[in-house]
């Protein structure tokens, strides 16, 4: 087996960074360290822990991602694992500086991956044909690469894998969830839109009519494109958490309706709340299917907020949709 290279980052200075989609999560300033071990194959393939590391040749990569980690001092047995991914011209290492996700694999004793775009806009490809289907191509082939690594050098539990992101972070949740529902347990996205809307077939990476808020379709229409995906599967299906602000005028609000059309029918619910409620002022959350903590659909529509919504705390509101608090 080919032993993975390493590349350690310890974070510095945060700077702010406000990306093409407006989410400011800010970047770590990095001091980068090559490590190479004369170790057996098994422990040289692990990551040095409580410190962000690239992890390189991970296996099947079309698109030329690279791969961050994050490995916990006190990592569980058979952990679980989380996806964090970036907004547009973000990066892995600002999705770990902005976002609590690191401290909270610390408390909790999971594992983040955070994959980087390295192509020149620093959006992920939620758009292209190849990604919109199963083992297609593309970034969602990567991500899947990333995350069948992490599970075999930490015999990561398959039953506990989860994906998040904010904007193109959150396009690509939803994606990565209807390419691969067999992987994702469930999903959490900040301001995003729903699976397939952004499709083009031009090459282009942006939709107008989808960003826009124009692409009103059924939940019938909108869940027979996740199915679409992977055609054949009869399995289950990922739960999904969403949010958006009501004055987002980037990715439009209307796409959260949308998104909540597409999530509900995959799931065979119908579009009634089984409990509305409001955990913070301005907040409305609805959940479908169940009441509890962990739905299959939860909604957070954040009145007169705009794109960039996500705060630090919001972080551990997906850890208990994900159940990896308890």
């Amino acid at each position: 087996m080919r032993i993975p290279r390493t590349r350690v980052l310890v974070s510095g200075l945060i700077l702010g960074l406000l990306g093409v989609f407006g989410a400011a999560v800010p970047s770590a300033g990095a001091v980068i360290a090559d490590t190479r071990t004369g170790r057996s194959e098994a422990s040289a393939e692990a990551a040095p822990t409580a410190a962000l590391t690239e992890i390189t040749n991970f296996g099947t990569n079309p698109s030329n991602l690279q791969m961050y980690l994050y490995v916990p001092d006190n990592v569980a047995p058979n952990p679980a694992v989380l996806v964090a991914v970036h907004y547009c011209t973000g990066s892995g290492p600002a999705m770990y500086s902005g976002t609590e996700y690191a401290q909270l694999a610390d408390r909790h004793g999971f594992v983040v991956i955070y994959p980087s775009v390295t192509r020149t806009s620093k959006c992920f490809d939620v758009s292209s044909p190849q990604a919109l289907r199963r083992d297609g191509g593309s970034d969602p082939v990567g991500i899947k690469s990333m995350v069948d690594w992490v599970t075999r050098t930490y015999a990561a539990d398959t039953d506990r894998i989860f994906a998040t992101g904010i904007s193109s972070g959150a396009m690509m949740t939803n994606v990565l969830l209807g390419d691969y529902p067999d992987v994702f347990a469930a999903g959490a996205a900040f301001a995003g839109v729903p699976f397939a809307c952004f499709a083009t077939t031009n090459g282009s990476e942006w939709n107008s009519d989808c960003s826009g808020g124009n692409l009103i379709r059924t939940p019938q229409a909108w869940g027979d494109l996740v199915r679409g995906a992977h055609p054949g599967y009869n399995g289950p299906r990922p739960r999904m958490q969403l949010w958006h602000g009501t004055e987002d005028d980037v990715l439009r609000y209307p796409n959260f309706g949308e998104e909540i059309k597409q999530w509900t029918n995959v799931h065979g619910l119908g579009q009634t709340p089984s409990h509305t409620d409001s955990p913070q002022a301005g907040w409305t959350r609805t959940r479908y299917g169940s009441t509890g903590d962990q739905a299959q659909v939860e909604a957070i529509s954040l009145q007169g907020v705009g794109h960039n919504l996500y705060t630090w705390g919001m972080g551990s509101r997906v850890i208990t949709f994900f159940g990896l608090d308890g």
